[in-house]
């Protein structure tokens, strides 16, 4: 069982409906990441290594499915690395990103372009590496997650799925011929933000690079919200990737019968678009 905690988080991740999901605290030489009634995560200082704790009868596919949704990003951000909440997928010449907080459809959207044959990159957690002047997106876990709706329309269920989880009804589908995955990194052509859905055709607007570098801040992974010094080296890294690499608002109706148009729209704009040199 979790050991009650005798002082206060720094940082909480707050669930929709109320209550925290995740609660982040300091410990010598590490960090302490508590996912009440699921698990707690001690994660080292540099984010090189971590320790878990299952509480009483969670499985392994529940505490696999927060490791590395949620706790194998933050690690990453420790070490300086760009990490962001974003699904991204594969085109001819490069990849595409849809950056977005929980709820706006990047999953649904990525398993759109995966069930045409399109390879998907990740599913959420979008990890970013320098590779000369061009900025590479790195292979993530070759899973994606949907709600039964999603699921459905996208024609899914034959797709193989992960062991159901306890504390969530979305399905883990893994990679297979029905939804192809990219295991090689690609340089990033793109990023499109996703707005609300009030829109009722795909509507695309270019970001400054004032404007990109909020949004890629509101999107990122950070496990030490107070560190200065590593807020400002983040925000150094933001600056010089958003000055790089196309941004733009993107808005679409969310109707599944509007996806096929809306993944068209993309392709035909991404296209358009050089590679970094």
């Amino acid at each position: 069982m979790q050991a009650p905690l005798s002082d206060s988080p720094f940082h909480v991740w707050d669930l929709p409906g109320g209550g925290s999901w995740a609660s982040f605290y300091r410990r010598p030489g590490r960090f302490l990441l508590r996912f009440p009634h699921l698990a707690d995560f001690e994660i080292s200082a540099d984010g090189n290594s971590v320790v878990c704790a299952p509480a009483t009868d969670v499985t392994h596919a529940a505490i696999e499915h927060l490791f590395l949704n949620q706790v194998l990003p933050l690690a990453l951000s420790k070490q300086g690395k760009l990490v962001f909440h974003a699904s991204a997928v594969e085109m001819a010449r490069g990849a595409v990103a849809f950056p977005a907080p929980s709820g706006r459809g990047k999953s649904t959207l990525a398993a759109g372009f995966a069930s045409r044959g399109q390879r998907f990159l990740t599913d959420d957690g979008l990890f970013i590496c320098r590779q000369a002047r061009a900025f590479m997106v790195e292979a993530s876990h070759p899973s994606l997650r949907l709600w039964q709706d999603s699921k459905d329309h996208l024609g899914a269920d034959a797709c193989e799925s992960a062991p159901a989880l306890g504390y969530t009804t979305k399905t883990r589908l893994l990679a297979g011929p029905g939804l192809p995955h990219c295991d090689d990194p690609k340089p990033l052509l793109a990023a499109y933000f996703l707005g609300d859905g009030v829109a009722e055709a795909p509507q695309l607007r270019s970001l400054t690079e004032a404007e990109a570098l909020v949004a890629w801040a509101k999107n990122s992974f950070l496990l030490d919200v107070e560190d200065k010094s590593l807020i400002s080296a983040h925000f150094d890294q933001l600056a010089d990737f958003a000055n790089q690499i196309p941004c733009y608002a993107l808005d679409y109706p969310r109707r599944y019968e509007e996806l096929p148009r809306t993944i068209e729209f993309i392709c035909r704009h991404a296209d358009s678009l050089s590679i970094p040199e």
